[in-house]
Parts: structure tokens; sequence; C-alpha cells
């Protein structure tokens, strides 16, 4: 087993194990982390195994080191914060991996839960190929965004560092009481953004607003994976959803959603994916509307008793 301690911007420690029994590793985190009420969270993260003998051997020694420092409640896999890396594929399903979905092998949950690990919040991606269906009800809340002098537009690709900053400004706010949120620093948030700044098609990313400021926004791309594949690409992926909060905006969050339908099928894709929705998220009541099931993952945790 060898340890060595990280920078303050890093994981606090990097544990591994290897010998006969195979090998594993991971990264801890117990500094600056999520909070959840009643708990100090332990995170693991960078997580990987070659063995279930290694993967256990890991997991307990990830365990006590955070319950030396105080914490209540391991949490993993996940990279620091929900803004990195985080969550395991739990049931995969048919469809092959898309853009920017994390990957895993099966066995890495399964070791997990043998090590005592339970779900702490389940994960889902929808999908549709039907882009053409609109919500009916979407008309009224377009005459109501019309009448609040709401406007909607698509991302300006020679302004990308100023909509990035509009984009931020909303996701502050709107995703402050999702599940065990971390604030991220602007300069981190554009920094992550920028390394899909070539990919991006302007009109997949619009942005609601109001009075000169922003209060919503949809994130999608082009699916990636599928040029990968050799595939030109006909899926979108809808990365992210966000609206300000209040009841002001009701609605336009699926406003949001159908336009980049709308959008995604003049430029000549026919299907879409909604990634990455928490269990109790109001995008995956909005994807209900119009999309199935494809993939399901699990953010795990395990009581560390003093």
């Amino acid at each position: 087993m060898s340890m060595s301690t990280s920078s303050s911007s890093g994981p606090d420690q990097q544990i591994s194990e290897r010998g006969d029994h195979g090998e594993a590793e991971a990264s801890l985190w117990w500094t600056v982390v999520p909070t959840l009420p009643g708990e100090k969270l332990g995170l693991i993260g960078s997580f990987s195994a070659t063995t279930a003998q290694a993967a256990a051997a890991v997991l307990e020694r990830a365990g006590e080191r955070l319950r030396e420092q105080g914490c209540t409640l391991a949490v993993g896999p996940m990279d620091g914060s929900t803004w990195r890396r985080y969550r395991f594929v739990t049931e995969p399903g048919d469809e092959p991996p898309f853009f920017l979905e994390p990957t895993n092998p099966p066995s890495w949950p399964m070791w997990w839960r043998d090590a005592g690990f339970a779900t702490l919040a389940e994960y889902y991606s929808t999908a549709t190929g039907d882009l053409a269906t609109r919500d009916p009800r979407l008309d009224g809340v377009q005459a109501r965004m019309d009448a609040l002098g709401v406007t909607m537009r698509a991302m300006d690709a020679q302004q990308f560092e100023r909509e990035l900053g509009l984009i931020y400004d909303v996701s502050v706010t709107a995703f402050q009481e999702n599940y065990i949120y971390t604030p991220l620093p602007k300069p981190e948030f554009l920094a992550q953004y920028q390394a899909v700044r070539e990919r991006l098609v302007p009109e997949l990313v619009l942005l609601a607003e109001h009075n000169g400021g922003p209060v919503g926004y949809v994130f999608t791309t082009p699916d990636y994976a599928q040029a990968q594949r050799g595939v030109r690409p006909s899926t979108i992926i809808v990365k992210t959803l966000a609206v300000l909060p209040g009841r002001l905006y009701a609605g336009l969050g699926a406003l949001l959603l159908g336009k980049v339908h709308e959008s995604a099928e003049r430029l000549g894709f026919n299907r879409a994916i909604h990634a990455l929705m928490h269990q109790t998220n109001r995008s995956r009541n909005l994807s209900a509307h119009y999309a199935s099931t494809i993939r399901r993952y699990a953010l795990l945790s395990k009581r560390l008793v003093p």
C-alpha cells in the first residue's frame, strides 16, 4: 500500500493497493466537500481496481482514513464535487456510451456494495426519437413569457466567454438547492466549458433573458461519441437545463427543452438524450413527457462508525 498527500486544489490524499491480489487506487477528499445535514462527508473518487480483493482493501483503508478525519459518511465515487466526475453506471442497458458520459466496469459498483456501500442517490438518462411532438401546454407558457418580456435566443459563439458568464450566473442560483451541491468558482466553471468550445453548435445552446439579464438556459451538444464510432452524429445530448427559481418563470424549462428539440430537428438530428438527471430533479419530470429511461446510475455511501 502507498499513500501521498496532494495540494489543496486536489484531493486531500491518494491511496493505492498493489500486490499479488491485484491493484486498486482511490483519492480522498474531506477538507472541501459538499454538505449534507447532520453529516460530515468524506469523498472517495478517482477509483479503479483490477480485483474484488484489491477493491475491498483500498475501500477499507479509505474508510479508516476518512473516519480519522471525523467524517461520518463516506460517499463516492465523486472526484471532490458534483462539478467533476461522479456516480457509477449501475444499469447500462443496451445503449453505447454517449458524449461526456461517465463509464465504469460493471464489477466496480458491485465491489463497493460488497464493501458495505449502499445507494445514496439515483440518476437517470433518458432518450427520445421524437423531436417533433410539441407539448400543447407550451403555447400557454410561451404566451406568458412573451407577456413578461422573456426572450430566448441561441448562444453567440463569437462572445463565448461572455455567454458562459451568463450561463454561470444562472447556474450558481438555480443549482444551489441541488442535492449535495458545492459552489464552483467562476474561473473553474469557465475552464470546464472551454474543453468543449470547439464542439459547440450555437443553435443547440439556448439562453432565456429577462430585463437585461439571464434567467435560464439549456446546454446541448451533438453526441460526438457517435462520430468516434464512425457514424455521423444524429443524436443530441441535453447536458444541462437550468432556470432561476420562483413561480415567475414556471414552465420556462419545459419551453427551453421543447425549443432545443425543434432546433435539433431543423439541423437534421432525429434523437435526443436527456443526460444524468437526479431522481428528484425537475428536469426528469420534464423529460418524462418525451423520453424513456436508457441508463441508471448511483452515488453510494457507507456509514463510518467511530
